[in-house]
């Protein structure tokens, strides 16, 4: 059995205190009250109230860390040390139509020499089916204690392929279906399940062989980086380089499916 550091245990008890309430109030999705946040953005009071749990937890452990979180924005903290990213409930629309599929997120980033920084633990977990992905620096990445490993497929033609659409008031449709285009050809197929961290972990598994999304948050993808890296994969940006979180587009997979992914992109995108 894979020892934890005492960080992800920290993290791992907060996000089950949180997964657990997340859990009842799915259970009764239709008698929750929403506001609008955005158009076709809706935030539920599960949201928030996991949010807080999360916050309050991961406070008590670390009280000088920072936060930038999805609902609450963000939290300074003592800027030599870390801060937690944060998404209390990826996959929110799912969740607010009873659809089970969803996660919570959280990612460590730590400050480095020269104002850059850098994600070095990261931990997604899926109430519904009880899923605990997670990864630590050079120390890989996990499901509970089974060590994932991207998948081995080369042939684009035997892949399957994961990626968000875009929908009202986000997102760039025109390039999507330009993308959309190039790939859907060339791969066994594509899925769009509505939660980036999952696809993330799941490219990290194996499950899906490649994934490309743009317009992401930080919160959505921090951590399910990390994992995709530390299974063996690579992701980047849409011009092949080491800005994802920055440029909010991401392309991830094994080295080849990696490559072929990136150039299908960038001849869409010409």
């Amino acid at each position: 059995m894979v020892s934890h550091s005492g960080l992800l245990t920290v993290m791992e008890r907060a996000v089950r205190k949180a997964g657990s309430k997340l859990r009842r109030d799915f259970g009764e999705v239709e008698h929750l009250q929403v506001s609008r946040k955005g158009p076709a953005d809706f935030v539920s009071l599960a949201d928030k109230r996991c949010e807080e749990t999360l916050v309050e937890e991961l406070q008590r452990a670390r009280p000088d860390w920072g936060f930038l979180l999805e609902e609450g924005g963000m939290i300074e903290g003592d800027p030599t040390k870390p801060r937690w990213i944060i998404d209390p409930l990826d996959g929110t629309t799912n969740f607010l139509h009873g659809i089970p599929h969803f996660a919570i997120s959280i990612a460590v980033e730590e400050p480095l020499y020269g104002g850059r920084k850098e994600i070095t633990t990261g931990l997604v977990y899926q109430p519904i089916t009880d899923e605990s992905y997670w990864a630590e620096k050079n120390r890989g990445a996990w499901r509970h204690d089974q060590r994932l490993r991207v998948s081995a497929r080369r042939d684009m033609g035997e892949c399957l392929i994961a990626t968000g659409i875009p929908f009202m008031g986000h997102g760039d449709f025109a390039q999507w279906t330009r993308i959309f285009g190039a790939v859907a050809p060339s791969v066994a197929g594509i899925r769009r399940f509505g939660a980036a961290s999952l696809d993330l972990a799941h490219v990290a598994s194996g499950r899906y062989d490649g994934f490309w999304e743009s317009g992401l948050q930080p919160w959505d993808v921090a951590a399910g980086i990390l994992m995709v890296r530390e299974a063996g994969g690579f992701v980047t940006d849409f011009r092949g380089g080491d800005q994802p979180i920055e440029r909010r587009e991401i392309i991830a997979g094994n080295d080849a499916i990696h490559s072929k992914l990136h150039k299908l992109l960038a001849g869409a995108l010409r």
